[in-house]
């Protein structure tokens, strides 16, 4: 199999998806780049991409070899309310960055928008549109290719997100950061995709705040819910790189070991490999990662979703498919594990002796 695809023009992501092609997110930039020293946790904002471009610059990188379709501009929480005078700046320098590594393969830049931090207290819908708008007017004066609108707690801000975004006529993503529960406000998965339709979303799904088997519970509810009311789109999910199986409807956020004992936590590369096909065989097409997902994981949706694909990312050309490559171990007993089977029915230990399997969310 081929470890990249031939070049030629590059598809739109409705064009992709409606092909049935299979798109691959990015993952991580917050907490990876908090673990490299880059960014600091606490308001989580990216002025990393002013301040250190050769750190985010590589990390898209990273995530484009390893079989990544899409560079999402790093504009978490990129919006006025949270960084002053320096948003503008800041959202340009994403979108460069995005843009310069996304041309150097079959990649597509998405400009990103999230939750605000003033909607919780000041639901002024107003005031909350005019901040996505500002960051929407930077989207489409960079031409980014389609735009995603992410980490939403409430689906009432989810939509004024999908409505602002609809005005530069391109594709609009959106996804939700919650669980099967619902939004903050009791509000169903399968309703919060309705919604998010209705407003223009051609891509709904969910990201963040939960592992990867609760995250496509949720997109399960949601295409359920979508199927009652007879509306069809594209599904998409970017779960996190951890478990969260005792995550309360706050998600990773409310465990204890948020956001710095979470190394525990992470998901194998095997993990991912079901999760990928999973999310398949459940008919989602954008499939990526969020916190915690780093570029093997992303590595690992490419190499199990290859023969629908077609192909390899460049990053397998150094990966034996299911451990292959340790048939070249000098002790026997590793190069037994060189296979499938192995892998797939490993329960991988802690390490940490007397560390409870669960723990109490502190909410």
């Amino acid at each position: 199999m081929a470890s990249t695809r031939a070049p030629g023009a590059k598809k739109g992501i409705l064009e992709r998806l409606d092909g049935g092609e299979v798109v691959i997110g990015d993952g991580s930039f917050l907490i990876t780049l908090e673990k490299r020293g880059y960014v600091k946790a606490g308001l989580w904002t990216p002025e990393a991409v002013v301040e250190h471009p050769d750190a985010v610059r590589q990390l898209h990188m990273e995530f484009l070899r390893a079989g990544a379709n899409v560079m999402q501009t790093f504009t978490f929480s990129a919006s006025e309310d949270n960084m002053e005078s320096k948003w503008e700046d800041v959202n340009a320098a994403a979108c460069d960055l995005a843009k310069e590594v996304a041309g150097k393969g079959d990649a597509l830049v998405a400009g990103g928008i999230c939750q605000t931090s003033m909607y919780k207290y000041h639901k002024d819908e107003a005031r909350i549109k005019k901040l996505f708008r500002q960051q929407l007017e930077v989207f489409t004066r960079e031409n980014v290719d389609f735009l995603i609108a992410e980490y939403f707690e409430y689906v009432e801000e989810a939509v004024w997100a999908v409505e602002v975004l609809k005005e530069s006529g391109k594709p609009v993503a959106a996804t939700m950061c919650i669980g099967p529960a619902g939004d903050m406000h009791g509000v169903p998965p399968g309703e919060c995709a309705v919604r998010l339709v209705k407003a223009g979303a051609s891509i709904v799904g969910v990201n963040c705040r939960f592992g990867p088997g609760t995250s496509l519970k949720t997109v399960e509810l949601m295409k359920e819910g979508l199927g009652a009311t007879g509306l069809k789109t594209h599904l998409m999910v970017q779960s996190l790189g951890f478990h969260t199986p005792d995550c309360g409807k706050g998600g990773f956020v409310d465990l204890p070991e948020y956001p710095f004992g979470l190394e525990p936590r992470a998901a194998t590369r095997w993990d991912i490999q079901k999760y990928a096909r999973e999310a398949y065989n459940l008919g989602v097409r954008y499939i990526g990662g969020c916190c915690g997902f780093e570029p093997y994981h992303i590595r690992a949706i490419a190499e199990e979703l290859a023969p629908e694909r077609g192909f390899l990312p460049l990053a397998s050309e150094k990966h034996g498919s299911w451990g292959s490559g340790l048939n070249m171990h000098t002790k026997p007993w590793i190069r037994a594990r060189a296979r499938r089977e192995y892998w797939e029915n490993l329960l991988p230990a802690s390490g940490r002796p007397f560390c409870p399997s669960l723990s109490k969310p502190d909410v």
